[in-house]
């Protein structure tokens, strides 16, 4: 290969990337988000869950949060919720804090900083799974 297809293969690889790793977390945090979100906002997000009838707010309709801004998804706003930094009216506080339940219980062997970075990735997961969920 020339010097010029070399380069226009690692760009285009490159650009690809993000895309690819934003469509795998966002399938891990489908699978996240059915364990510890779906019984208040519903399979599909909308706020519809099982629990939904219980709460005396009404569950967030998940699907239209980039609606609601402008046409832009709020990812770090939507990161600060999930991980309880910022609070949600309907749980009468915080959301359950899911960066401490996303948690392991030990660091692995290899890296001390592991249960910290495998708690933010589910975090960012479920809200990459959020932003592929937008009407």
């Amino acid at each position: 290969m020339t010097r010029l297809t070399c380069t226009l293969a690692l760009s285009a690889a490159a650009a690809i990337a993000p895309f690819q790793a934003n469509a795998q977390s966002a399938d891990i945090g489908a699978e996240l988000f059915m364990d510890y979100c779906a019984a208040c906002h519903g399979a599909g997000g909308k706020g519809d869950g099982d629990m939904a009838n219980l709460m005396t707010v009404p569950a967030t309709n998940l699907t239209i949060l980039a609606k609601n801004n402008d046409g832009m998804f709020p990812m770090l706003k939507v990161i600060h919720i999930i991980d309880g930094r910022t609070g949600v009216r309907a749980h009468g506080g915080p959301m359950p804090v899911f960066g401490r339940v996303f948690m392991s219980a030990e660091p692995g062997p290899a890296n001390p900083y592991g249960t910290i970075l495998e708690s933010r990735g589910r975090v960012m997961s479920v809200a990459y799974y959020l932003e592929s969920i937008q009407e």
